[in-house]
């Protein structure tokens, strides 16, 4: 296990908030979790899931609009990412890993009735939770993700998987410079801040292998069941937002999404690719307005 030092995240623009910690979650004995919690704490929650190969920092434009609307903003680093603990070994990590650290996370703050806000993997995971913890989610605001039900993801994820595949240290501020036209030197640093060297991004290498593109792969069965919860259990309010020039997690993904979301309503189209958070205080504006009306 690694942990990156805390010089990495010093001055990051746009992004001042501290890390709260939460160690030895059951099943993680050893490893220490960080995540974001601002405003108050009596106030309803807003819970925010990162993908890969970023962190919290992706909602820095998110967190203030939901600040100023007086709402608790918890923002979880999965292990291998941000300022959480990075076992070594790549073996270390599968889907189960990563959710029941969520899971457990969410039990260890006693979070019910959020709303639960996901992108990329974050969505893979966090619109799995539900299965297990019914009364988690009270509204959900979804942007460029799906769930991995064990289908062919096309051919645009598996080249991505490959690259990983042999990316053995991913160069992810380049990475993001060239996903986000017009993201500064500083921020792409900022983005790149968590992963100093190869030994820090298991996790990141790890990821695009993780998602289920069989029926029988790990996470999968729980995918379908997650599928359906959403289907035919789900009654509370969503919002989506959609990065029209994802060429893996674009609109052909997303409307089968929203197929599959009981009642989702028609999204906010926006002229971004994959990473829809830098574009993210125009999509929590728009999602607190919608729920107003």
């Amino acid at each position: 296990m690694v942990r990156t030092p805390d010089e990495r995240f010093a001055d990051l623009p746009g992004f001042p908030w501290s890390a709260e910690y939460v160690v030895d979650l059951p099943g993680y004995a050893g490893l220490r979790m960080a995540y974001v919690d601002e405003g108050p704490r009596d106030a309803p929650v807003v819970l925010c899931l990162h993908g890969e190969p970023t962190w919290g920092y992706l909602y820095r434009k998110m967190i203030p609009v939901f600040l100023d609307a007086g709402l608790r903003v918890v923002v979880p680093d999965f292990l291998g990412f941000g300022r959480s603990d990075k076992p070594v070994d790549d073996g270390a990590y599968s889907f189960d890993f990563h959710r029941g650290a969520l899971l457990a996370l969410t039990d260890s703050l006693g979070l019910s009735d959020v709303t639960l806000v996901v992108q990329d993997w974050g969505g893979l995971l966090g619109l799995t939770l539900p299965v297990d913890r019914p009364d988690l989610v009270g509204r959900l605001l979804v942007m460029n993700t799906g769930l991995g039900v064990g289908s062919d993801p096309g051919p645009g994820f598996l080249a991505w998987r490959d690259y990983m595949a042999n990316t053995p240290d991913l160069d992810v501020a380049d990475l993001m410079q060239r996903a986000v036209p017009g993201l500064s030197e500083s921020e792409a640093a900022a983005y790149a801040a968590p992963f100093p060297g190869p030994e820090f991004k298991a996790g990141v290498r790890t990821f695009p292998q993780l998602v289920p593109t069989s029926p029988d792969a790990p996470g999968a069965e729980v995918s379908r069941a997650a599928a359906a919860w959403w289907a035919t259990q789900w009654n509370g309010p969503t919002f989506m937002a959609i990065g029209e020039t994802d060429p893996v997690l674009g609109p052909p993904v997303m409307d089968r999404l929203r197929q599959m979301i009981r009642g989702c309503p028609e999204p906010l189209r926006l002229p971004e690719g994959h990473f829809v958070q830098e574009s993210g205080d125009i999509v929590a504006r728009a999602a607190l307005e919608a729920w107003q009306d």
